[in-house]
């Protein structure tokens, strides 16, 4: 079957008003929320005894932390259109995308405490979470989760279900070999996955314009004879409509398709980044996508004070909740440290 490529789009603008009804819009912002909640919780626990100065090896959560703030319209729609029985792969910055596919928070956060009762018993850490029950997991290595999507999407496909797998990597990491290689195949071979880019300007401190030759990733689609599109300015709804399209195109059988979103990152690659390569750092709190879709939704009515209290006070309930779980948790017993691992 020959394949013909579909032209690449352009989703800056919001989806004409209604196109969503209220309740899905304010479940969106819920998710949004909800993920921040968890990071800003994370963010605290982890620097609270790096101290005197910053060492990185100290504390409740030594090593590195990749903190999400900023991208969480990418997390809330896509994962929207998902159920627990289709896959995600994600980055080493995975939390939001965990949490808006439905992973379990105490077992997620015992894990990043490095905690027995932990997804793989605190052995595997932030960069990663392996969670069966949502078919959810991460890597510390940049498009690592595309192959392992294909894997999962042909299973699926050889099954003849109409689940799916979610691929979702950061905008430098579409320079590697397995992301090309990954949409060839799966253009290919027709999976029923979704290859999804999160655009946040900085491949670490490198930034797009120098280290990639087009301006959108969502335009190398076309190489590969699959539909390309990208959605600007971070916006929540039009990644909803994005992924409702590339989604009903996965589980109709019709094949993959890719799909950039220029989100944001508020804080560092990882704490403790300075960010001196940044030019535009003292803008970017301007630019945050929480109080700039709460603010549309009270304008349009679907929020008011009460709701948006409500939202925030569930969020911070079960995010402390998972933080003492994770805190109260028994650490590994040394002796089993080779225990549950392959070699």
């Amino acid at each position: 079957m020959t394949m013909h490529a579909e032209p690449s789009t352009s989703t800056g603008a919001p989806p004409a008003s209604g196109a969503l009804d209220a309740p899905t819009r304010a479940a969106l912002f819920e998710t949004m929320v909800l993920c921040r909640t968890y990071e800003e919780a994370i963010l605290r626990e982890y620097h609270a005894d790096k101290g005197p100065g910053f060492d990185i090896g100290k504390g409740l959560v030594p090593g590195e932390m990749h903190l999400s703030a900023g991208q969480e319209p990418v997390a809330a729609g896509v994962c929207a259109h998902l159920t627990t029985d289709d896959a995600v792969t994600a980055t080493h910055r995975p939390h939001h995308l965990a949490i808006a596919h439905g992973m379990d928070l105490r077992a997620m956060t015992a894990e990043i405490f490095g905690r027995e009762t932990g997804l793989g018993r605190g052995r595997g850490g932030h960069m990663h979470l392996f969670d069966p029950a949502t078919h959810f997991s991460c890597s510390g290595i940049i498009a690592e989760g595309y192959p392992p999507a294909l894997g999962q999407a042909f299973a699926f496909q050889r099954k003849q279900t109409d689940r799916i797998a979610v691929a979702v990597t950061g905008e430098g990491a579409a320079n590697q070999g397995a992301f090309h290689e990954s949409l060839n195949l799966a253009a290919r071979w027709s999976l029923p996955v979704v290859f999804v880019v999160e655009d946040n300007d900085w491949a670490i401190s490198v930034p797009r314009g120098v280290a990639t030759a087009i301006p959108s990733n969502a335009d190398r689609a076309a190489a590969y004879g699959i539909p390309g599109e990208r959605v600007e300015d971070n916006d929540v709804e039009a990644v909803y409509a994005a992924a409702e399209r590339a989604v009903v195109r996965a589980r109709s059988g019709a094949g993959p398709s890719l799909i950039e979103v220029h989100t944001l990152r508020l804080w560092g690659h990882f704490e403790g980044d300075a960010q001196g390569y940044r030019p535009e750092l003292a803008e970017v709190p301007s630019h945050d996508p929480i109080p700039r879709y709460e603010s549309t939704l009270r304008e349009s009515g679907v929020l008011d004070d009460d709701a948006v209290q409500r939202i925030r006070a569930a969020a911070a309930e079960r995010v402390e909740d998972a933080i003492a779980y994770a805190k109260s948790s028994p650490l590994p017993d040394p002796p089993s440290a080779t225990s549950y691992v392959f070699a």
